[in-house]
């Protein structure tokens, strides 16, 4: 474990008593949801219901968080982390890699993806202690070790199910910008803010959910365009590339998108 600073790291009380309190005013909605996302995800892909992965918590703390399974059993995670490592190096927005077409993707898991859903076991994180319902997003080990020592100061309170960055631009945003969204949380933390970022996230996970619609009707007209210019070839071949456009303010970085556009497209078929 990494050590992140050398002064104290305080559990706020009354942030635990608001996420139980909310916890248990929404338990008739997100129990039963719950269920039938664990059925949802049984018949759409064989293999477990949960994912389980490490991640980095409180004062660099680590600990497991739970996840509904979002890809093929089979699936490798080393193209997320290559991704990722190279998004925390260029100034570049943190779109994620589902918006090129990931061929790893079960049923229904870009819906789960965009909709946030996919992270709805974490409640019971947030009942052990381990996270709380407001806070940074937890890192991995491996993304922490490469964190420089003032990035590390995310870790000095509770990582979180949404926070100030998920409802503030999030994958429109740079690394660097999620960074200064998280410790300007953590600098301004309240009842109040926690209970206005809760409310937003309902909004923020609408947008998300209609921009994975149109990513992937523009995929569907992409892949068909391709296919027409190269003279029937199906667009299902390997490695067939799908030039994604970037709608940002941020420079463009041709060689960095062109790498990892040149993906799979028929998990959009």
């Amino acid at each position: 474990m990494i050590p992140t600073t050398n002064r104290s790291i305080p559990r706020l009380s009354w942030k635990f008593a608001l996420d139980i309190t909310c916890i248990l005013l929404a338990l008739p909605i997100w129990a039963p949801l719950m269920i039938l996302l664990i059925l949802v995800t049984r018949v759409g892909s064989p293999g477990p219901i949960f994912y389980r992965q490490e991640r980095v918590g409180l004062g660099g703390k680590h600990f497991s968080i739970w996840k509904f399974r979002t890809m093929q059993a089979s699936a490798e995670t080393q193209t997320h982390e290559h991704y990722f490592h190279e998004l925390m190096a260029v100034d570049r927005p943190m779109t994620k890699l589902d918006a090129y077409g990931d061929a790893r993707l079960a049923p229904f898991g870009r819906f789960l993806r965009a909709s946030g859903l996919d992270e709805l076991p974490q409640i019971f994180n947030v009942l052990c202690g381990e996270m709380s319902l407001v806070g940074p997003r937890p890192c991995t080990p491996n993304e922490f070790a490469h964190y420089e020592p003032w990035q590390r100061e995310r870790v000095n309170g509770l990582p979180g199910l949404t926070g100030y960055w998920q409802v503030n631009g999030k994958n429109k945003t740079t690394f660097n910008e999620m960074i200064v969204m998280d410790l300007f949380y953590l600098e301004n933390m309240s009842i109040l803010l926690d209970l206005k970022i809760m409310l937003k996230t309902g909004a923020v996970i609408a947008g998300q959910l209609l921009e994975s619609q149109q990513a992937a009707q523009r995929n569907r007209t992409e892949g068909n365009r391709t296919k027409v210019e190269r003279g029937g070839i199906p667009t299902s071949v390997p490695g067939t590339a799908i030039r994604m456009g970037f709608e940002t303010d941020h420079p463009t970085n041709t060689a960095f998108e062109n790498k990892w556009t040149a993906i799979d497209p028929r998990v959009n078929e």
